[in-house]
């Protein structure tokens, strides 16, 4: 019999302001970071963040160590982490 974890995947759950919350992969959640990243005035990010020079690391910095990205003018994106379960499995 397979082990439950083997049909277990890793999710985010994405909250953004004024939109339904929705589930992405972690290479979706990457380019929906990396959008917003280049859309953003590299001084108002966080010191921590102004100092990654590449984009791709720069939103992999973001996605792993925060959870919450101010976009300005009542403007946010929160993602979290959450494990899904195919139905039927324990």
């Amino acid at each position: 019999m397979p082990d439950a974890l083997m049909y277990q995947e890793d999710v985010y759950v994405v909250l953004e302001a004024d939109q339904p919350e929705v589930f992405l992969t972690p290479a979706e959640l990457l380019a929906k970071l990396q959008s917003l990243l280049q859309t953003t005035d590299p001084e108002e990010l966080p010191r921590e963040l102004q100092q990654i020079e590449a984009l791709g690391d720069r939103a992999r910095h973001l996605m792993e160590t925060y959870c919450e990205f101010d976009c300005g003018a009542g403007h946010y994106l929160q993602w979290y982490v959450t494990r899904l379960e195919r139905e039927g499995s324990a």
